[in-house]
Protein backbone atom coordinates (compact mmCIF):
# COMPACT_ATOMS: atom_id res chain seq x y z
CA UNK A 1 0.00 0.00 0.00
CA UNK A 2 1.32 3.43 -0.91
CA UNK A 3 2.77 5.31 2.42
CA UNK A 4 0.33 8.19 2.00
CA UNK A 5 -2.64 5.94 1.17
CA UNK A 6 -6.15 6.66 2.39
CA UNK A 7 -7.63 3.48 3.62
CA UNK A 8 -11.78 3.80 4.08
CA UNK A 9 -13.07 4.40 6.97
CA UNK A 10 -15.14 0.85 7.44
CA UNK A 11 -18.75 1.20 7.00
CA UNK A 12 -19.94 -1.39 9.64
CA UNK A 13 -19.48 -2.60 13.63
CA UNK A 14 -16.49 -4.07 14.60
CA UNK A 15 -14.32 -3.31 10.89
CA UNK A 16 -11.54 -0.44 11.96
CA UNK A 17 -11.12 2.99 10.47
CA UNK A 18 -8.06 4.04 9.04
CA UNK A 19 -6.72 7.70 8.12
CA UNK A 20 -3.58 8.83 7.32
CA UNK A 21 -1.02 9.49 10.25
CA UNK A 22 0.17 13.11 9.10
CA UNK A 23 3.82 13.93 9.33
CA UNK A 24 4.82 16.79 11.73
CA UNK A 25 8.05 18.79 11.07
CA UNK A 26 10.26 18.94 14.12
CA UNK A 27 10.20 23.02 14.21
CA UNK A 28 6.42 22.46 14.34
CA UNK A 29 6.82 20.06 16.87
CA UNK A 30 9.18 22.46 18.96
CA UNK A 31 6.66 25.34 18.40
CA UNK A 32 3.96 23.56 19.95
CA UNK A 33 5.84 22.69 22.65
CA UNK A 34 6.54 26.31 23.92
CA UNK A 35 2.99 27.21 22.95
CA UNK A 36 2.04 24.70 25.44
CA UNK A 37 4.72 26.28 28.30
CA UNK A 38 3.04 29.76 27.19
CA UNK A 39 -0.43 28.54 27.22
CA UNK A 40 0.44 26.60 30.56
CA UNK A 41 1.97 30.27 32.04
CA UNK A 42 5.19 28.50 32.34
CA UNK A 43 5.78 31.18 30.16
CA UNK A 44 4.05 34.39 30.82
CA UNK A 45 4.16 38.01 28.87
CA UNK A 46 7.42 39.55 29.88
CA UNK A 47 9.32 36.21 30.50
CA UNK A 48 12.34 36.02 28.60
CA UNK A 49 12.32 32.57 26.47
CA UNK A 50 15.33 30.02 26.55
CA UNK A 51 18.30 30.74 24.39
CA UNK A 52 18.64 28.55 21.33
CA UNK A 53 21.44 26.72 22.96
CA UNK A 54 19.26 25.95 25.78
CA UNK A 55 16.66 25.23 23.41
CA UNK A 56 18.83 22.74 21.75
CA UNK A 57 19.64 21.05 24.76
CA UNK A 58 16.68 20.14 25.99
CA UNK A 59 14.99 19.04 22.58
CA UNK A 60 18.62 17.70 21.47
CA UNK A 61 17.19 18.82 17.75
CA UNK A 62 19.40 20.55 15.89
CA UNK A 63 19.85 24.76 15.65
CA UNK A 64 17.66 24.89 12.46
CA UNK A 65 14.56 23.50 13.66
CA UNK A 66 15.08 25.67 17.21
CA UNK A 67 15.52 29.04 14.80
CA UNK A 68 12.02 28.06 12.41
CA UNK A 69 9.91 27.50 15.71
CA UNK A 70 10.98 30.59 17.13
CA UNK A 71 10.21 32.48 14.34
CA UNK A 72 6.88 30.68 13.93
CA UNK A 73 5.97 31.83 17.32
CA UNK A 74 7.55 35.40 15.98
CA UNK A 75 4.63 35.90 13.49
CA UNK A 76 1.68 35.31 15.12
CA UNK A 77 2.64 37.24 17.59
CA UNK A 78 3.85 34.70 20.65
CA UNK A 79 7.47 36.11 21.20
CA UNK A 80 8.76 39.13 19.90
CA UNK A 81 12.66 39.81 19.62
CA UNK A 82 14.46 41.48 22.80
CA UNK A 83 17.79 42.21 21.31
CA UNK A 84 21.33 40.46 20.83
CA UNK A 85 19.40 36.83 19.83
CA UNK A 86 16.97 36.68 22.30
CA UNK A 87 13.15 36.81 22.49
CA UNK A 88 10.70 37.52 25.37
CA UNK A 89 7.04 36.38 25.44
CA UNK A 90 4.73 38.94 24.38
CA UNK A 91 1.31 40.47 25.24
CA UNK A 92 -2.00 38.28 24.79
CA UNK A 93 -3.70 41.59 23.18
CA UNK A 94 -0.83 41.37 20.24
CA UNK A 95 -2.02 37.85 19.13
CA UNK A 96 -5.21 39.80 17.60
CA UNK A 97 -3.92 43.37 17.01
CA UNK A 98 -1.50 42.87 14.23
CA UNK A 99 -3.88 40.91 12.13
CA UNK A 100 -6.49 43.07 12.56
CA UNK A 101 -4.07 45.80 11.45
CA UNK A 102 -3.67 44.00 8.24
CA UNK A 103 -6.92 43.02 7.39
CA UNK A 104 -7.92 46.92 7.29
CA UNK A 105 -4.66 47.52 5.39
CA UNK A 106 -5.42 45.19 3.15
CA UNK A 107 -8.82 46.82 2.93
CA UNK A 108 -10.99 43.75 4.56
CA UNK A 109 -12.82 45.77 6.60
CA UNK A 110 -13.42 49.41 7.29
CA UNK A 111 -14.76 52.36 9.75
CA UNK A 112 -17.95 51.22 9.26
CA UNK A 113 -16.99 47.64 9.49
CA UNK A 114 -15.36 48.19 13.05
CA UNK A 115 -18.13 50.34 14.51
CA UNK A 116 -20.41 47.16 13.61
CA UNK A 117 -18.02 45.13 15.40
CA UNK A 118 -17.98 47.78 18.52
CA UNK A 119 -22.00 47.47 18.24
CA UNK A 120 -21.82 43.26 18.27
CA UNK A 121 -19.37 43.52 21.12
CA UNK A 122 -19.54 46.51 23.60
CA UNK A 123 -23.28 46.49 23.83
CA UNK A 124 -23.40 43.32 25.67
CA UNK A 125 -20.15 44.22 27.68
CA UNK A 126 -21.78 46.92 29.21
CA UNK A 127 -24.31 44.81 30.41
CA UNK A 128 -22.26 41.92 31.72
CA UNK A 129 -20.13 45.18 33.18
CA UNK A 130 -23.82 46.50 35.14
CA UNK A 131 -24.14 42.66 36.19
CA UNK A 132 -20.39 41.88 37.44
CA UNK A 133 -18.77 44.98 37.80
CA UNK A 134 -16.74 45.84 41.23
CA UNK A 135 -16.19 48.81 43.99
CA UNK A 136 -12.75 48.94 42.40
CA UNK A 137 -14.31 48.58 38.80
CA UNK A 138 -16.27 51.78 39.44
CA UNK A 139 -13.62 53.66 40.65
CA UNK A 140 -11.33 52.83 37.58
CA UNK A 141 -14.36 53.67 34.78
CA UNK A 142 -14.52 57.70 37.47
CA UNK A 143 -11.05 58.14 37.30
CA UNK A 144 -11.30 57.38 32.96
CA UNK A 145 -14.53 59.84 33.10
CA UNK A 146 -12.58 62.77 34.84
CA UNK A 147 -9.06 62.05 32.98
CA UNK A 148 -11.99 62.92 29.96
CA UNK A 149 -12.84 65.56 31.28
CA UNK A 150 -9.28 67.12 31.71
CA UNK A 151 -8.23 65.91 27.98
CA UNK A 152 -10.97 67.72 26.62
CA UNK A 153 -8.75 70.51 25.34
CA UNK A 154 -6.34 67.67 23.89
CA UNK A 155 -6.72 65.67 21.30
CA UNK A 156 -4.24 62.80 22.45
CA UNK A 157 -5.67 62.73 26.06
CA UNK A 158 -9.18 62.86 25.62
CA UNK A 159 -9.19 59.97 23.14
CA UNK A 160 -6.51 57.68 25.18
CA UNK A 161 -9.10 58.52 28.40
CA UNK A 162 -12.30 57.65 25.87
CA UNK A 163 -10.41 54.91 24.92
CA UNK A 164 -9.53 53.81 28.64
CA UNK A 165 -12.75 53.93 29.70
CA UNK A 166 -14.10 51.59 27.20
CA UNK A 167 -11.48 49.09 28.35
CA UNK A 168 -12.54 49.47 31.57
CA UNK A 169 -15.95 48.45 31.13
CA UNK A 170 -14.37 45.82 29.35
CA UNK A 171 -12.68 44.72 32.51
CA UNK A 172 -15.76 45.01 34.59
CA UNK A 173 -17.62 42.38 32.17
CA UNK A 174 -15.06 39.99 33.39
CA UNK A 175 -14.69 37.73 30.09
CA UNK A 176 -11.02 38.15 28.86
CA UNK A 177 -11.78 37.59 25.86
CA UNK A 178 -13.96 40.11 24.72
CA UNK A 179 -11.37 42.58 26.35
CA UNK A 180 -8.47 40.97 24.25
CA UNK A 181 -10.44 41.97 20.97
CA UNK A 182 -10.82 45.48 22.19
CA UNK A 183 -7.55 45.80 22.92
CA UNK A 184 -6.86 44.05 19.24
CA UNK A 185 -8.63 47.08 17.47
CA UNK A 186 -7.56 49.82 20.24
CA UNK A 187 -4.98 51.33 18.13
CA UNK A 188 -6.25 51.22 14.64
CA UNK A 189 -9.92 52.93 16.53
CA UNK A 190 -7.74 55.76 18.17
CA UNK A 191 -6.02 57.04 14.77
CA UNK A 192 -9.55 56.86 13.53
CA UNK A 193 -10.97 59.18 16.62
CA UNK A 194 -7.95 61.54 16.33
CA UNK A 195 -8.68 61.86 12.65
CA UNK A 196 -12.26 63.24 13.77
CA UNK A 197 -11.42 64.82 17.08
CA UNK A 198 -11.99 67.98 15.33
CA UNK A 199 -15.88 67.66 15.73
CA UNK A 200 -17.57 69.74 16.55
CA UNK A 201 -19.70 69.05 20.03
CA UNK A 202 -18.94 65.76 20.09
CA UNK A 203 -16.75 65.90 23.13
CA UNK A 204 -19.79 67.40 25.29
CA UNK A 205 -22.19 64.60 23.70
CA UNK A 206 -19.50 61.86 24.59
CA UNK A 207 -18.40 62.87 28.21
CA UNK A 208 -22.63 63.08 28.83
CA UNK A 209 -23.23 59.62 27.16
CA UNK A 210 -20.24 58.02 29.13
CA UNK A 211 -21.82 59.47 32.40
CA UNK A 212 -24.63 57.64 31.62
CA UNK A 213 -23.09 54.43 30.99
CA UNK A 214 -21.43 54.35 33.84
CA UNK A 215 -24.32 55.74 36.27
CA UNK A 216 -26.43 52.17 34.71
CA UNK A 217 -23.24 49.84 35.20
CA UNK A 218 -22.88 51.70 39.04
CA UNK A 219 -27.15 50.84 39.34
CA UNK A 220 -26.65 47.07 38.20
CA UNK A 221 -29.01 48.05 35.41
CA UNK A 222 -27.99 46.08 32.68
CA UNK A 223 -30.71 46.53 30.35
CA UNK A 224 -29.98 50.11 30.39
CA UNK A 225 -26.37 50.19 30.45
CA UNK A 226 -26.50 47.93 26.99
CA UNK A 227 -29.17 50.44 25.47
CA UNK A 228 -26.69 53.61 26.63
CA UNK A 229 -24.02 51.91 25.03
CA UNK A 230 -25.66 51.16 21.75
CA UNK A 231 -27.03 54.71 21.46
CA UNK A 232 -23.36 56.23 22.14
CA UNK A 233 -21.87 54.17 19.78
CA UNK A 234 -24.54 54.70 16.99
CA UNK A 235 -23.98 58.44 17.38
CA UNK A 236 -20.38 58.25 17.12
CA UNK A 237 -20.40 55.97 14.48
CA UNK A 238 -22.80 58.40 12.25
CA UNK A 239 -20.63 61.12 13.15
CA UNK A 240 -17.23 59.51 12.00
CA UNK A 241 -19.56 58.65 8.95
CA UNK A 242 -20.30 62.11 7.96
CA UNK A 243 -16.82 63.12 8.14
CA UNK A 244 -15.03 60.34 6.20
CA UNK A 245 -17.91 60.35 3.52
CA UNK A 246 -18.69 64.17 2.98
CA UNK A 247 -16.12 65.54 5.11
CA UNK A 248 -18.72 67.43 6.49
CA UNK A 249 -18.34 68.73 10.65
CA UNK A 250 -21.38 67.44 12.54
CA UNK A 251 -21.85 71.51 12.89
CA UNK A 252 -23.69 71.82 9.41
CA UNK A 253 -26.85 71.49 9.60
CA UNK A 254 -28.86 69.94 12.06
CA UNK A 255 -25.46 69.82 14.17
CA UNK A 256 -25.59 74.14 14.09
CA UNK A 257 -28.45 74.26 16.39
CA UNK A 258 -26.79 71.74 19.03
CA UNK A 259 -23.56 73.95 18.73
CA UNK A 260 -25.25 77.19 19.22
CA UNK A 261 -28.12 75.69 22.63
CA UNK A 262 -24.25 73.71 23.81
CA UNK A 263 -22.06 76.97 23.34
CA UNK A 264 -18.96 77.04 21.52
CA UNK A 265 -17.44 73.47 20.74
CA UNK A 266 -14.14 72.60 22.27
CA UNK A 267 -12.95 70.39 19.69
CA UNK A 268 -12.54 66.72 19.71
CA UNK A 269 -14.45 63.34 19.45
CA UNK A 270 -15.83 60.51 21.76
CA UNK A 271 -15.34 56.86 20.93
Amino acid sequence: MPRDAIVPEGSGPGRPAYAPIQRRKVYELVAEHLLREIAGRRLRPGDTVPTERELTGAYRVGRSSIREALRTLESVGLIRPAGRGTFVVADYDQLLRTPVQLLLSLEEGDLDQLYELRQILEVEIAALAAERRTAADLQALERWLQRMEAGLGSGEDYVDADLGFHLAVGEASRNRMAVHVMKAIREVLRQALLDVYQIPGSPSRSLAQHRQILDAVAAGDPAAARELMRRHLTRVQEEIRRVVEHGLPVGEGDGRRERTAAGPARGGSGG
